[in-house]
Parts: C-alpha cells; structure tokens; sequence
C-alpha cells in the first residue's frame, strides 16, 4: 500500500480505472479523464489523499479522501469520498487496511474523526464501515450549482 504523490498521474489513472469497474460507472471516472497537470496538482494538495493498494503491479484497492478544514473549532476531519477494492481481491482485508492508513494519516495530522458515506442497499460496504466506526444516519442530497 502507498499514498500517491505529485508526479504519479500514471497511479491515479490506474486508480480512476478501477473505480470505474468496480463501481459501473465509467461515465464519470473513465469518459472524460482530466490532464495530468490537474492531477499532478491535486496529488500536491495536502488536504488531498490518494491510496492504492498494489498487488503484482496491478492497482488492487484504492481510495480517495479530503481532509476538511472546520470552522466550529480549530480541527480537522477527513471525509473518504471513494473506497474501492478489484472484485477478486475483497474480503481479504484490503479495504481495512486502506481505511486503517487513512485513520493512521488523520492521528498524524491531528484530525479529530474519519468518517465515509455508503449508499443504502450497499450492504458489503454498510457491514465493513459498521464493524470499524459508529453509525449515524443521513439523507445525502446532491444539488446542481447555479
């Protein structure tokens, strides 16, 4: 396992791909691939972090999470937008491992929670985040900018 860091755009389309896959949707993570300048920008961001979990060469796992800034009180949280593991290689402990770096990467900054997102009906992803964290229930509402 290793985080991405500027200059590994090659990681990131490896990334991008599998997520692709493993989510069905290559409208928004394979049609239309930014330039590498803006992912070489991203992957120098610190509040941007990026693993991939490789086996043989090959991209097995990833994940994408943001580190946000607060305004209530001087900290920070880190949001893990997109978790993905290759079909062949879940339930081995790839995406515990992933997410265990993540939490390993939010005490070294001083982040006061991790914390994801999974979509009703996803039960595999439900019974992962459940046996690392606590549950809390929301409505996510996406809205177009005007």
């Amino acid at each position: 396992m290793r985080r991405l860091g500027p200059g590994d755009v090659t990681g990131v389309r490896r990334l991008n791909a599998l997520f692709a896959e493993a989510f069905e949707d290559a409208e928004h993570y394979a049609a239309a691939p930014p330039p590498d300048d803006w992912l070489d920008a991203l992957l120098a961001r610190d509040d941007v972090i990026a693993l991939v979990a490789e086996a043989d060469g090959a991209v097995v796992g990833g994940l994408v999470a943001y580190v946000l800034a607060k305004f209530e009180q001087a900290r920070r949280e880190i949001y893990i937008y997109d978790l993905a593991v290759a079909e062949v290689h879940r339930r081995q402990g790839v995406a515990t491992a992933l997410i265990a770096e993540v939490r390993r990467i939010a005490g070294e900054i001083g982040a006061s929670t991790v914390f994801v997102q999974a979509d009703v009906g996803d039960d595999p992803a439900i019974a992962l985040y459940a046996g690392l964290g606590s549950r809390l229930d929301a409505t996510h509402f996406d809205m177009a900018p005007l």
